[in-house]
This record gives C-alpha cells, structure tokens and sequence, in this order.
C-alpha cells in the first residue's frame, strides 16, 4: 500500500502514514464528486519518514472529495470527507 491515511475526514490537512516498504515518491491527487482535480501533490519522500502532512486544503469547500494515491510500485483509491 502507498500510504493510509489516519482519518477519512479532514479539515485543512491530510495526514499519511506511510507504509514499512520505503518508497522515495508519493504522488497524490483530490477530485471532487464530478472528477474534477481540485488538488494535486508529488513529492519524494525519506526513507526513513514514517508520516507526512498535506496541509493548504483549507481553501476547499466542504463536501466529499475521491483521493488516488499513488507511489513507484502500486495505487489506491479512497473516498473522503472535508467537514467545518
């Protein structure tokens, strides 16, 4: 698995745990319920960094939103909420 995240609910930031296999690049992209990119990120990552923050989703409005989450090796897809 790329990543997980702690909570499939957010405000203004998006927290990954990251998996035991080190990846050094983590790709994500947030779409609204329509399929439109609202966000993207690609980032590498250390090896040995075991969590990481996607913050400046604030600006977003509220609703629920499709995560694709992606490294070198495998993809996920996941449904999440953005709440005041």
């Amino acid at each position: 698995m790329p990543a997980k995240l702690r909570s499939l609910v957010f405000i203004d930031t998006l927290v990954f745990e990251l998996g035991d296999e080190p990846s050094v690049y983590l790709k994500a992209i947030l779409k609204d319920e329509t399929g439109k990119v609202c966000s993207m990120l690609e980032t590498k990552i250390s090896p040995d960094q075991k969590t990481f923050s996607w913050k400046g989703l604030n600006d977003l409005p509220y609703g629920v939103y499709i995560l694709e989450i992606s490294n070198d090796k495998e993809a996920l897809r996941m449904r999440l909420v953005k709440r005041i």
